[in-house]
């Protein structure tokens, strides 16, 4: 399978419940991928709220012939400094979570253990305001190699069936 037969698949697997852009996505990025969720408890009237709590995820889609370790960090930083620019702590904030995914034909020995070992956590407010975090997944289409960080592993079912 081809890096773009492989993007048009997950893309197809997201828009389910998320909302996908593939125009106006900021650089190195191919496309991605933004789900929000509020929930509210109330008690008998919807004045009378007795919680709340908003989450997010954004999931930023890389495509390449060829990824190496500095392009691996480019676009680790750059995904991480995207999907921060884009939380806004407050009191019913739970979580927002940042995804990168990389489909290349061929990911170098080094990128690939890099992937494996990112790791990148915020709380807001000693968690008071919710938390952020970051899963990496990075899959070689040529061989079907899948590679991810801790985070990651919930993905595996996902690009298993592309």
């Amino acid at each position: 399978m081809t890096v773009d037969e492989t993007l048009a698949g997950l893309l197809k697997s997201y828009r389910r419940y998320y909302n996908i852009e593939t125009q106006n996505v900021p650089e190195p990025f191919a496309a991605m991928a933004i789900f929000h969720t509020h929930d509210e408890q109330f008690f008998l009237v919807k004045t009378a709220t007795l919680a709340e709590a908003e989450a997010n995820e954004y999931v930023f889609f890389a495509t390449a012939e060829h990824i190496g370790l500095d392009d691996m960090c480019r676009l680790d930083e750059a995904a991480w400094a995207e999907g921060m620019a884009r939380v806004v702590p407050h009191a019913n904030h739970r979580s927002t979570d940042i995804v990168l995914v990389v489909l290349a034909e061929r990911i170098d020995a080094d990128a690939a253990a890099y992937v494996k070992k990112c790791k990148r956590y915020k709380s807001y407010r000693h968690t008071l305001q919710g938390w952020s975090h970051y899963a990496t997944v990075a899959m070689e289409t040529s061989t079907g190699s899948f590679f991810c960080n801790r985070r990651g592993k919930n993905l595996k079912k996902l690009f298993r069936n592309r």
